[in-house]
């Protein structure tokens, strides 16, 4: 206990390093699986027809995946066919020639010399394809046909050499046994990771070399049902170890936890503690690399089932701060003890905090708060224009008597449409000053001025509503009449009156 407590500090002291204690996974139930646990796919293909001859027209790639009992007895067999082959064919030279009948004979000249049987004839083809020479048995220049065949023999000789030990060659150096340093945890769990439940498993690497641009991937396999009613088989469905954000890509010198985040996005959105039990799929992980010393891709693969998904646990820890390194203790890879963890999956916790969260209450959009509260100081200023317009009128009216009733009908129904047309496009409050009927002016005067004031408070900030203007000091002072009408701005027979006053 105190050496784990040295090791992973306060937050493991839960942990026991008995063998007992140690959380052991029940016995599974067997299942069918459609990748093995060692990568294998337990796929098999049949009723191939006419589709065999595909193999024969890529040989070299049918040979190198067959097993290796298969590659040494083709090896093998090949070899001794086409020596017998070969030896036969400088027997039957020597024998239509007669050179087997003298064999001994010191004054004749056969085509190959010392070769008077069949077994002296495949020693001489030994020698010959293996560049032994050990100069007993040699060609004659008497033999042109066994020029031609020894020429024959050294091309077919060169294809056969390259062909199978290129293929045997290859057969060895493949990274699938590279693949067997590469580490899967047993189980898969499910717990919460930074306040999110996730699904974890692990990887490692055994050997000292690194792989190089090492990448994971992983499939879901489920069957499922279509809305149309259409039955798949096997379905593959991505799951997301990252790959927004470049966690699926990995420096794997010491084992990693890959994290599978269960959100909205996720198929495992609506998967719980008890679902889980009646759940059917299988997790299919993919790590590929390339291997440092050969630059081979290798590629390792293994799968997890449900029963292979455990609830509420967490990996053991495996790294330990050493005297000038970090050790690994491959003896914990597979562990995992329990956590406390939501038995309810993600889709139900959503649910049940929408339930509990406050019903937002209805506001004015922003947009429709802002026009309600700016608006245009020109609107404004038009609608002084159109008080003091009317103030004139009246004046006028007075100071001239009576005016024609059709002219004074006409103006007023002109007055009343352009009002009507006019103020609609502007704001409520300066709708409802200019409808009120039997307002003075001086009241809607003062209504505008305060409105105005209000307005520019409002619209200070924006800057380009109002120009900047002249010093105070500069601007001529108007004077005022009553109800807060210019001077300027009456016709000449009442500004004359108000001189004579």
């Amino acid at each position: 206990m105190s050496v784990l407590r040295r090791k992973f500090g306060e937050d493991y002291q839960v942990v026991n390093t008995n063998t007992g204690a140690i959380y052991s996974a029940p016995a599974k139930k067997k299942r069918q699986r459609f990748v093995e646990k060692n990568g294998r796919c337990n796929v098999q293909h049949g009723n191939l027809g006419g589709e065999t001859s595909r193999y024969i027209s890529d040989l070299f790639t049918t040979l190198v995946d067959l097993k290796w009992r298969w590659n040494l007895l083709i090896f093998i067999l090949t070899y001794t066919i086409a020596w017998l082959v070969m030896a036969s064919m400088w027997w039957v030279i020597a024998y239509i020639r007669g050179d087997l009948n003298h064999g001994h004979d010191q004054s004749y000249t056969p085509c190959v010399a010392n070769v008077y049987n069949f077994p002296s004839a495949f020693l001489f083809f030994i020698e010959t394809e293996a560049t032994i020479g050990y100069g007993s048995r040699y060609i004659t220049e008497k033999c042109p046909e066994g020029i031609i065949l020894f020429l024959f023999q050294s091309l077919l000789g060169s294809i056969v050499d390259a062909f199978l030990i290129g293929c045997m060659f290859i057969k060895m150096s493949q990274p699938k046994k590279r693949a067997e340093t590469l580490m899967f945890s047993q189980d898969a769990v499910i717990s919460q990771r930074d306040g999110k439940l996730c699904l974890m498993f692990r990887v490692g690497n055994l050997r000292n070399s690194h792989m190089v641009s090492a990448q994971i991937r992983c499939k879901l396999i489920k069957s499922r049902q279509t809305p149309e009613g259409e039955f798949l088989p096997l379905d593959q469905c991505e799951l997301d170890v990252g790959f927004g954000t470049g966690a699926d890509q990995l420096f794997l010198v010491s084992p990693l936890t890959i994290c599978h985040e269960i959100n909205p996005k996720s198929p495992f959105f609506d998967l719980s503690q008890r679902s889980l039990m009646s759940e059917q799929f299988e997790i299919v992980v993919i790590l590929e690399g390339i291997v440092e010393t050969t630059g081979m891709t290798c590629q390792a693969r293994t799968s997890y089932t449900e029963d292979e998904v455990l609830w509420g646990h967490r990996f053991l820890p495996v790294m330990s701060l050493e005297e000038g390194f970090f050790r690994v203790d491959y003896s914990q890879f597979h562990s995992t003890f329990e956590v406390p963890t939501p038995s309810y999956s993600v889709k139900e916790t959503e649910e049940k905090a929408s339930l509990h969260s406050p019903a937002p209450t209805p506001t004015l959009s922003d947009g429709r708060v802002q026009r309600e509260r700016v608006f245009s100081l020109d609107c404004i200023n038009t609608i002084k224009e159109r008080v003091r317009a009317g103030q004139s009128k009246k004046l006028h009216r007075l100071s001239s008597g009576k005016e024609d009733p059709q002219c004074q009908a006409h103006g007023t129904s002109s007055h009343q449409s352009e009002k009507a047309c006019s103020t609609g496009d502007l704001p409520l409050q300066l709708q409802r000053i200019c409808s009120v009927p039997g307002q003075g002016e001086a009241e809607q005067q003062q209504q505008l001025k305060a409105f105005s004031i209000h307005s520019r408070a409002t619209t200070q900030s924006t800057g380009d509503l109002q120009k900047p203007g002249l010093p105070t000091a500069l601007l001529p002072t108007p004077v005022l009449l009553a109800g807060g009408r210019t001077e300027d701005n009456l016709p000449a027979k009442l500004r004359k009156m108000n001189a004579d006053r």
